[in-house]
């Protein structure tokens, strides 16, 4: 255990825990509030179901005392392999209670993991629901539209659809309902009427061509805000992140000892609603049970109103300008 907090220590310093040597794998949003909403326990388990860079999960081990666990979910394999690379000394032979669990997996899985590792209640959950500084700014995964790379999206790159799978294969219908739902974009049946006149002709294959069929169809002063929501909904989709949200919500809701806190970190509407209406209601629909007098009742308890970012965080890391922090405390 000395080993492991002395390697901590070596850390405490930097902002990006796993991520040392790569210095903008990705900035912790709101790290200080979200890991402060989750009350931490010193030997109690918690779960960060977003690795990613592992900011917040390098503070959450930092208030655990060697009896407490945290199990650290990531689909992505490069993230688990960053993390894996830069404290080689966090094994689970290092910590004999098993402190830092790694776990290679989407978090729509949750529930199968902890009953793996013979968890029966947490005491508190974090997700941050942001997509990684990383993935952007590493061109060749496709999730960006300002560097010209294969249309991938995946964050499991063990998955078979990609990005260009979609938008080859997809019904002008299915497109259009991707660009209106997961895009908020009015104009979703132009953009799908675009990409199958265009695909006819050759299939799309890159974010350059995808961004060269679509830009034509955007308005003038809203360019780069409409690209972005129409590469947000393909994503979505690819993912499947709506899904895995709402199982992940609901098996965090279940999973949750009375007392035990639900921290979400959300970055559009969409996933928004999902854990609006999950915090206030304990489902994805927002619909709240009534027992036989009519009474309502909610698994969990809103803690305050939401937060955002403070200005000077807003400043130094614009992406995290619409991030939505919510917390939510399982009732009794």
């Amino acid at each position: 255990m000395k080993k492991i907090r002395k390697k901590l220590a070596w850390f405490k310093d930097s902002q990006y825990f796993c991520a040392m040597e790569v210095p903008n794998y990705h900035i912790p949003v709101m790290l200080e509030p979200s890991v402060d909403g989750l009350n931490v326990r010193k030997s109690g388990v918690y779960v960060d179901v977003t690795l990613g860079g592992g900011g917040h999960s390098r503070e959450i081990l930092f208030r655990l005392s060697e009896k407490g666990r945290l199990f650290s979910f990531d689909q992505d394999a490069d993230a688990i392999r960053r993390c894996e690379q830069q404290i080689p000394s966090f094994e689970l032979s290092d910590a004999p209670h098993g402190q830092w669990t790694l776990v290679y997996s989407n978090f729509r899985y949750l529930k199968n993991w902890m009953r793996y590792y013979g968890v029966e209640a947490i005491d508190g959950l974090l997700a941050d629901l942001g997509v990684s500084s990383h993935h952007f700014d590493e061109g060749q995964r496709g999730f960006s539209f300002k560097s010209d790379a294969p249309l991938d999206m995946r964050m499991n790159q063990q998955a078979r659809q990609t990005a260009a799978d979609v938008v080859n294969t997809y019904s002008r219908e299915q497109l259009t309902a991707i660009f209106r739902l997961y895009g908020e974009l009015q104009q979703g049946h132009r953009l799908a009427e675009a990409l199958v006149k265009a695909r006819s002709r050759q299939e799309i294959h890159t974010t350059g061509q995808l961004a060269e069929v679509l830009t034509p169809l955007l308005g003038r002063d809203r360019t780069q805000k409409d690209m972005a929501r129409a590469f947000q909904a393909l994503r979505i989709e690819v993912n499947h992140e709506m899904d895995a949200l709402r199982d992940m919500l609901s098996a965090a809701t279940e999973l949750l000892a009375p007392g035990g806190r639900l921290v979400v970190l959300s970055y559009h509407s969409l996933e928004d609603r999902i854990v609006k209406n999950v915090m206030r209601a304990g489902n994805a629909e927002g619909e709240l049970e009534q027992d036989i007098y009519g009474n309502s009742h909610s698994p969990l308890r809103p803690m305050g109103k939401p937060m955002a970012p403070s200005a000077e965080e807003q400043a130094a890391n614009p992406r995290s300008r619409s991030a939505k922090l919510r917390i939510a405390e399982k009732q009794a």
